[in-house]
């Protein structure tokens, strides 16, 4: 571990609390490369913060950061959720402040940064930005939320929000709802005596290692025992109970039954396309797709503001054959290979041979050795 590697951070506080010995398992494995969901987060994130901390507006920091009408939907519910939080505009706020435990013994290497930061009367706010979609945080009892409020309240520039509060207030602001809670200071005070000892505990070669939902978002599932031993014992378990003549004689239904649904569901899309209703069934519009209202008057406009309208990719095999017949040539055979894309159910009927289960096979083979 470096000198300037957090050993918890805010949005690791959950899982460190919950599994001490995750923390060496994670500094063993290789970077992550950031998702495609953890980039836009971080633009978002950058993006709320010129709106509150240098008020942009946001047609501005639309046309700057190239953002989409979803992305812009969620930028205003958080602006309009910090007017509810504040409608008086009586809050004194700093965004993206860098906080510590300044002279705690054994939290040295723990630090964060809190989204927004505040005080409104005699209450300290700790608001986090979360852009995320389908996970709920909730902000009782949030583990990131208690970890930026104790490590502000010993960072120098950063205690200004609690000088003199009474109760400390978590927000999580996550479109399209806002979580609140409001705790003690001692509660903080608690959190940090407690990540003390995790901390301490963590740093042991035999810290204890646990599963639970903390587990979504740590980077040594692969690697950690406790998560392939669970899955292995659990996947045996369950076929072991599992009667395979049963699941055959199933699957053979389950095809008869499959084109009933699909039948069904034609006969009641056809009902209703014909004014026959249906009790508690509608036809409604798929989802819209934007397009050119007029193509060629798009790619002139386009071309004006300096975008080329136009890209290039390399065709398909079976479109470079479709183009080669016409002069009567062939595809030479070393410029393609045939990469099925997975494996899929069938009879034993079918013609097609059965995948040999090979990584399987070895793994049984091995075993067997040791």
């Amino acid at each position: 571990m470096t000198a300037h590697s957090s050993v918890v951070g805010g949005s690791t506080a959950k899982r460190v609390m919950a599994c001490p010995g995750s923390v060496a398992l994670v500094q063993k494995m290789p970077p992550q490369k950031a998702s495609k969901y953890a980039e836009e987060g971080t633009m978002l994130h950058l993006a709320i913060e010129r709106l509150v901390d240098t008020e942009d507006l946001l047609g501005t920091v639309r046309a700057d950061m190239e953002l989409t009408d979803e992305q812009c939907d969620k930028l205003t519910f958080c602006i309009n959720a910090l007017d509810q939080i504040d409608p008086k505009q009586e809050m004194t706020f700093a965004c993206e402040t860098r906080v510590e435990f300044e002279g705690v013994k054994g939290l040295e290497n723990c630090f964060g940064t809190i989204d927004l930061l505040g005080r409104l009367g005699n209450r300290a706010i700790v608001l986090d930005w979360k852009f995320g979609d389908g996970v709920i945080v909730d902000a009782e009892e949030n583990a990131q939320g208690l970890f930026y409020a104790a490590a502000a309240m010993k960072t120098d520039k950063a205690q200004w929000a609690f000088e003199g509060a009474t109760e400390v207030e978590i927000i999580i602001v996550q479109p399209f709802q806002v979580r609140r809670w409001v705790t003690t200071l001692e509660r903080v005070a608690q959190f940090e005596r407690d990540l003390v000892k995790v901390v301490r505990l963590a740093l042991q070669p035999d810290a204890p290692l646990a599963t639970g939902d903390h587990c979504r978002w740590c980077a040594a599932k692969p690697v950690c025992p406790q998560m392939t031993g669970l899955a292995e014992r659990t996947l045996a378990t369950q076929l072991a109970a599992i009667d395979a003549g049963d699941i055959g004689r199933m699957l053979a239904q389950a095809d008869m039954v499959e084109d009933w649904i699909k039948d069904l569901r034609e006969l009641a899309f056809t009902m209703l396309e014909n004014d026959r209703p249906v009790p508690g069934y509608k036809l409604v519009a798929k989802r819209a797709v934007r397009q050119w209202a007029d193509e060629p008057q798009a790619e002139k406009a386009l071309l004006t503001m300096g975008v080329e309208p136009y890209k290039q990719e390399l065709i398909s095999p079976a479109q470079a054959e479709k183009l080669l017949k016409k002069s009567k040539l062939a595809l030479p055979d070393d410029l393609v290979v045939a990469v099925s894309s997975g494996s899929t159910l069938a009879s034993e009927s079918d013609p097609r041979p059965a995948v040999l289960n090979l990584g399987r096979q070895l793994t049984a083979a091995l075993s067997k050795l040791q």
